[in-house]
Protein backbone atom coordinates (compact mmCIF):
# COMPACT_ATOMS: atom_id res chain seq x y z
CA UNK A 1 0.00 0.00 0.00
CA UNK A 2 1.25 3.05 -0.69
CA UNK A 3 1.53 6.37 1.22
CA UNK A 4 0.03 9.47 0.81
CA UNK A 5 2.23 12.80 0.83
CA UNK A 6 1.20 16.34 2.36
CA UNK A 7 3.36 19.20 2.91
CA UNK A 8 3.34 21.80 5.95
CA UNK A 9 3.35 25.25 5.33
CA UNK A 10 6.89 25.75 6.11
CA UNK A 11 7.82 22.36 3.98
CA UNK A 12 5.71 24.35 1.04
CA UNK A 13 8.13 27.58 1.67
CA UNK A 14 11.35 25.77 2.39
CA UNK A 15 11.09 23.87 -1.52
CA UNK A 16 9.91 27.42 -2.97
CA UNK A 17 13.60 29.22 -1.48
CA UNK A 18 15.13 26.03 -3.04
CA UNK A 19 16.64 26.34 -6.73
CA UNK A 20 14.37 24.81 -9.28
CA UNK A 21 16.26 21.56 -10.20
CA UNK A 22 16.76 21.01 -6.32
CA UNK A 23 13.44 21.37 -5.64
CA UNK A 24 12.29 18.96 -8.26
CA UNK A 25 14.30 16.16 -6.99
CA UNK A 26 13.27 17.02 -3.67
CA UNK A 27 9.78 16.24 -5.08
CA UNK A 28 10.45 13.15 -7.54
CA UNK A 29 12.58 11.35 -4.74
CA UNK A 30 9.61 12.11 -2.09
CA UNK A 31 7.04 10.18 -4.15
CA UNK A 32 9.42 7.33 -5.35
CA UNK A 33 10.18 6.54 -1.16
CA UNK A 34 5.99 6.39 -0.95
CA UNK A 35 6.00 2.66 -1.38
CA UNK A 36 7.74 1.38 1.52
CA UNK A 37 9.55 5.21 3.27
CA UNK A 38 11.52 3.43 6.05
CA UNK A 39 13.95 1.96 4.30
CA UNK A 40 14.61 5.45 2.53
CA UNK A 41 14.93 7.38 5.66
CA UNK A 42 17.02 7.62 9.12
CA UNK A 43 15.35 8.12 12.19
CA UNK A 44 16.45 11.33 13.85
CA UNK A 45 17.99 10.65 17.39
CA UNK A 46 16.45 12.66 20.82
CA UNK A 47 12.73 12.56 19.53
CA UNK A 48 11.60 9.31 21.79
CA UNK A 49 7.69 10.11 21.84
CA UNK A 50 7.50 10.63 18.32
CA UNK A 51 10.06 9.66 16.22
CA UNK A 52 10.87 12.25 13.04
CA UNK A 53 13.00 11.10 10.47
CA UNK A 54 15.25 12.47 7.38
CA UNK A 55 15.62 11.54 4.17
CA UNK A 56 18.49 12.34 1.94
CA UNK A 57 18.35 13.55 -0.91
CA UNK A 58 22.11 14.90 -2.50
CA UNK A 59 23.31 17.40 -0.16
CA UNK A 60 19.64 18.60 1.19
CA UNK A 61 17.90 16.56 3.97
CA UNK A 62 14.20 16.56 4.17
CA UNK A 63 12.74 16.50 7.67
CA UNK A 64 9.83 13.78 7.74
CA UNK A 65 6.44 12.50 9.91
CA UNK A 66 5.62 9.02 8.66
CA UNK A 67 2.37 8.06 10.52
CA UNK A 68 1.36 4.64 9.97
CA UNK A 69 -2.32 4.39 11.07
CA UNK A 70 -3.33 6.87 8.03
CA UNK A 71 -0.97 5.83 5.38
CA UNK A 72 0.26 9.49 5.51
CA UNK A 73 4.18 10.91 4.87
CA UNK A 74 4.39 14.75 6.01
CA UNK A 75 7.44 16.87 4.80
CA UNK A 76 8.09 19.14 7.75
CA UNK A 77 10.95 20.98 6.37
CA UNK A 78 13.23 20.90 3.74
CA UNK A 79 17.03 22.29 3.84
CA UNK A 80 20.69 22.09 3.32
CA UNK A 81 22.43 19.79 5.46
CA UNK A 82 24.76 21.98 6.81
CA UNK A 83 21.65 23.90 8.46
CA UNK A 84 18.64 21.68 9.30
CA UNK A 85 19.81 19.54 11.84
CA UNK A 86 20.03 22.80 14.08
CA UNK A 87 16.48 22.82 15.81
CA UNK A 88 16.38 18.48 16.06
Amino acid sequence: MSYKVKYTSKGKRDLKKLPLDVAQSIILSIHDIKNDPYSYVKKIKGTKSHPLYTHRVGEYRVILDIIDDTLLIIVIETGHRSKIYRKY
